[in-house]
Protein backbone atom coordinates (compact mmCIF):
# COMPACT_ATOMS: atom_id res chain seq x y z
CA UNK A 1 0.00 0.00 0.00
CA UNK A 2 1.56 2.90 -1.19
CA UNK A 3 -0.34 5.44 1.79
CA UNK A 4 1.82 8.67 0.16
CA UNK A 5 0.08 7.88 -4.03
CA UNK A 6 -3.43 6.99 -1.87
CA UNK A 7 -3.25 10.17 0.24
CA UNK A 8 -2.07 12.36 -2.82
CA UNK A 9 -4.66 11.11 -4.95
CA UNK A 10 -7.65 11.58 -2.46
CA UNK A 11 -6.63 14.96 -2.01
CA UNK A 12 -7.31 15.52 -5.67
CA UNK A 13 -10.84 15.19 -5.06
CA UNK A 14 -11.43 15.94 -0.98
CA UNK A 15 -10.40 17.85 2.14
CA UNK A 16 -6.41 16.91 2.52
CA UNK A 17 -7.40 16.86 6.24
CA UNK A 18 -9.79 13.95 5.62
CA UNK A 19 -7.63 12.47 2.65
CA UNK A 20 -4.52 12.22 5.38
CA UNK A 21 -7.07 10.39 8.12
CA UNK A 22 -8.64 8.14 5.47
CA UNK A 23 -4.73 6.69 4.07
CA UNK A 24 -4.09 6.46 7.42
CA UNK A 25 -6.52 4.21 7.98
CA UNK A 26 -6.27 2.43 4.32
CA UNK A 27 -2.56 1.64 5.83
CA UNK A 28 -3.54 0.16 9.04
CA UNK A 29 -6.01 -2.03 7.15
CA UNK A 30 -3.27 -3.03 4.77
CA UNK A 31 -0.84 -4.00 7.76
CA UNK A 32 -3.41 -6.05 8.93
CA UNK A 33 -3.90 -8.40 5.95
CA UNK A 34 -7.26 -9.05 6.96
CA UNK A 35 -8.43 -7.91 3.34
CA UNK A 36 -5.81 -9.80 2.19
CA UNK A 37 -7.27 -12.84 4.47
CA UNK A 38 -10.37 -12.24 3.72
CA UNK A 39 -11.02 -11.64 0.13
CA UNK A 40 -7.41 -12.55 -1.46
CA UNK A 41 -7.20 -8.99 -2.54
CA UNK A 42 -3.99 -6.67 -2.09
CA UNK A 43 -4.76 -2.93 -1.12
CA UNK A 44 -3.84 -0.79 -3.57
CA UNK A 45 -4.54 2.61 -4.38
CA UNK A 46 -6.83 1.45 -7.50
CA UNK A 47 -8.80 -0.76 -4.75
CA UNK A 48 -9.18 1.84 -2.21
CA UNK A 49 -10.28 4.59 -5.22
CA UNK A 50 -12.54 2.36 -7.03
CA UNK A 51 -14.32 1.14 -3.60
CA UNK A 52 -15.06 4.49 -2.52
CA UNK A 53 -16.93 4.58 -5.48
CA UNK A 54 -19.61 2.62 -4.88
CA UNK A 55 -20.74 4.43 -1.70
CA UNK A 56 -23.49 6.65 -1.78
CA UNK A 57 -23.48 10.05 -4.06
CA UNK A 58 -23.01 13.49 -1.81
CA UNK A 59 -21.16 11.56 0.83
CA UNK A 60 -17.58 12.98 2.73
CA UNK A 61 -14.74 10.76 2.37
CA UNK A 62 -14.56 9.99 5.78
CA UNK A 63 -17.78 9.02 5.07
CA UNK A 64 -17.83 6.98 2.24
CA UNK A 65 -14.59 5.12 3.85
CA UNK A 66 -17.11 4.36 6.61
CA UNK A 67 -19.63 2.99 4.36
CA UNK A 68 -17.30 0.69 2.29
CA UNK A 69 -15.68 -0.57 6.27
CA UNK A 70 -19.43 -0.93 7.21
CA UNK A 71 -20.07 -3.12 3.83
CA UNK A 72 -16.97 -5.12 4.73
CA UNK A 73 -18.23 -5.83 8.71
CA UNK A 74 -21.76 -7.15 6.68
CA UNK A 75 -20.13 -9.24 4.25
CA UNK A 76 -16.86 -10.33 5.84
CA UNK A 77 -16.63 -9.80 9.47
CA UNK A 78 -15.24 -6.91 11.67
CA UNK A 79 -13.82 -3.98 9.95
CA UNK A 80 -15.17 -1.33 12.01
CA UNK A 81 -11.76 -1.40 13.93
CA UNK A 82 -10.54 0.84 10.56
CA UNK A 83 -13.49 3.37 10.56
CA UNK A 84 -12.98 6.93 10.43
CA UNK A 85 -14.04 8.16 14.07
CA UNK A 86 -16.11 11.48 13.43
CA UNK A 87 -14.18 13.39 16.26
CA UNK A 88 -10.91 12.36 14.01
CA UNK A 89 -12.42 14.28 11.43
CA UNK A 90 -13.75 17.67 13.49
CA UNK A 91 -9.85 17.62 15.33
CA UNK A 92 -8.33 17.71 11.99
CA UNK A 93 -10.55 21.00 10.82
Amino acid sequence: MDRPRLQERLARESDPRESRIVSRQARDLADSGQLATDLDVDLSVETVVSNLADAPEGSTLAERWNWWMDALTLSHGDYRRFRVRPDAVDEEN
